[in-house]
């Protein structure tokens, strides 16, 4: 089934130095020095053995042997069963194991099996917690001298692997080969479970713990298991804060090289990526791929506690996290934690007032990625997410899925007080807050709290005056879009939400929704002081004021105050 073929070269012979240099001049001199260096219990690696072609040095002449066979690109291991070749020995070995799935090397601690005992040494090294090899640079210690060498390249900036095809170099052979598969769209690995395939045994491996639910990698500091030691070495970062990876920009750390080069993309306004099936470019791979399913209707990722499949993974552990309860990401403000790390995020943004997203157009910044996305399409006017259903177009493929919602009436975030369920998450959490009374937000001007920043803000237009949405076929302005749209909607008669029971037509989804509890009876918004039900927050709030006294809404003329929006207006219409 295999063979290997004779190498053309003889074995690498002995550099001599002068005497000046300090290094030997015969074979039987150098393992002389190493044998004496042993006994004193000196590490550090003298290396004696230099490449021709780059002079880097090695210890060993099997270690120079595989490496200048690396330069002539020849390649003396073939196996017959997949007709892939190989450079180095060791390699071709840890290949042959996909085909045979042998797997003789056991390890002492756990029992776990491995297909050669160099991969069983540095799973061992999790167990012992030894890590031997330290970066000459920064002394940060590695369990093995690949992941040593690798990083010490994002000091030096070295990137010695360079494509075939196009030239792009990059720091590790892994990297350049899962780049060069882009050219070639190769894929030789299958998975036997689901035939899903891959450009590496690597990356099959780590899918094949999906099935099997196999996390061998552990946290340290929390012991939550990971699939792959990457993920772990992520996770553990968020322990530490440790950020080791710099934008070139502007200097903004992130956890780990992904991250890094998506937020770059939007310095650089680069999109790497491109879906097969519609041309749609994406900043990262993740992203890609997540989209491609929406094509395929692939759901790998199925929810261990309830058995509902997800597209992609992070969204499987998200719902999973509705049924553990569990909120692993902490504000490190305030200390309320979140479900997910993108909340968090966000969260904390409040508290420090930073806005990276800016409007390409108008310079305006927000929060959120989306937010600047849906921003800008205000610019272009662009909205390229059609439903096939009714036609309706939106501005971001999110608001298109949320949409199609309606349609199939799926809701999938549910409500874990009362179970109540709904289309999209910030509704689902927005709804939560009734039940917690959770009002973060405050209006600088009196006080009043709100469990939303846009309520609070559209609170405090009623105090400064500010009507920033005018009509575009009238000029009244209004102080948010929603009303905005509600007015616009009188001009051009489209009243796209109908409703089920009676046909009825809304030119408001809101509208509707309220619309709807007059059929079914149902009454969720309950009034604080005496239990009292009502249909919409509007009529709850009212009524909760004539328990209150308060009375928000003032007279523009001589200042009289009122507990409702209408009274004041009748009243503001006897001045005029």
């Amino acid at each position: 089934m295999f063979e290997s073929r004779k190498p053309l070269k003889g074995p690498p012979t002995l550099v001599t130095m002068p005497p000046a240099d300090g290094r030997p001049f015969a074979g039987d001199t150098w393992l002389h020095q190493k044998q004496e260096m042993n006994d004193e219990g000196i590490h550090k690696e003298v290396k004696h053995f230099v490449c021709k072609l780059c002079e880097e040095s090695f210890i060993d002449p099997s270690e120079l042997f595989n490496h200048e066979n690396s330069h002539i690109g020849q390649k003396m291991f073939n196996c017959r069963q997949s007709s892939k070749t190989f450079t180095y020995a060791e390699c071709f070995e840890s290949h042959k194991v996909i085909h045979t799935e042998e797997k003789p090397y056991a390890c002492k601690h756990c029992g776990k099996a491995f297909a050669t005992s160099g991969i069983l040494n540095v799973h061992e090294r999790i167990h012992s917690g030894e890590k031997p090899y330290t970066c000459k640079h920064c002394e940060k210690a590695f369990s093995h001298s690949s992941s040593r060498n690798k990083h010490e390249r994002r000091h030096t900036g070295e990137k010695p692997y360079a494509c075939k095809y196009c030239g792009k170099a990059f720091i590790d052979l892994s990297s350049q080969k899962r780049h060069e598969s882009v050219h070639t769209g190769e894929k030789p690995y299958a998975c036997k479970q689901c035939g899903k395939a891959f450009t590496r045994s690597s990356t099959l491996i780590i899918h094949g713990r999906i099935h099997r639910r196999e996390k061998p990698y552990a946290c340290k500091h929390c012991n939550k298991a990971f699939r792959d030691s990457s993920s772990r070495n992520r996770h553990e970062r968020s322990h530490t804060g440790e950020n080791p990876f710099l934008c070139k920009y502007c200097g903004k750390a992130f956890l780990d090289s992904k991250n890094l080069k998506t937020h770059e993309s939007i310095h650089t306004r680069e999109k790497l990526y491109a879906c097969k099936h519609c041309g749609e470019t994406f900043r990262d791979s993740s992203s890609r791929n997540k989209h491609e399913r929406s094509h395929t209707g692939e759901k790998p990722y199925a929810c261990k506690h309830c058995g509902k499949a997800f597209s992609d993974s992070s969204n499987r552990n998200k719902h999973e996290r509705k049924h553990t309860g569990e909120k692993p990401y902490v504000c490190r403000h305030c200390g309320e934690s979140f479900r997910e790390s993108r909340i968090r995020n966000t969260h904390e943004r409040r508290h420090t007032g930073e806005k990276p997203y800016a409007c390409r157009h108008c310079g305006k910044a927000f929060t959120e990625l989306s937010n600047q996305k849906r921003h800008e399409s205000v610019h272009t006017g662009e909205k390229p997410y059609a439903c096939k259903q009714c036609g309706k177009a939106f501005r971001l493929s999110s608001d298109l899925i949320i949409h199609g919602r309606t349609h199939t009436r799926e809701k999938p975030y549910a409500c874990q007080h009362c179970g109540k369920a709904f289309k999209d998450s910030n509704t689902r959490n927005r709804h939560e807050k009734r039940h917690t009374g959770e009002k973060r937000h405050t209006c600088q001007h009196c006080g009043k709290a709100f469990t939303e920043s846009s309520n609070c803000k559209k609170h405090e237009r009623k105090h400064t005056g500010g009507m920033p949405y005018p009509c575009k076929y009238c000029g009244i302005a209004f102080i948010d879009s929603r009303e905005l749209k509600g007015h616009e909607s009188i001009h051009t008669g489209v009243k796209l939400y109908t409703c089920t029971h009676c046909g009825k037509e809304f030119t408001r989804s809101s509208a509707l929704i309220i619309h709807g509890r007059i059929h079914t009876g149902e009454k969720p918004y309950v009034c604080k002081h005496c239990g009292k039900a009502f249909m919409d927050s509007s009529n709850r709030n009212k009524h909760e004021r004539t328990h209150t006294g308060e009375k928000p809404y003032a007279c523009k003329h001589c200042g009289k105050a009122f507990g409702d929006s209408c009274g004041r207006n009748r009243h503001e219409r006897k001045h005029t």
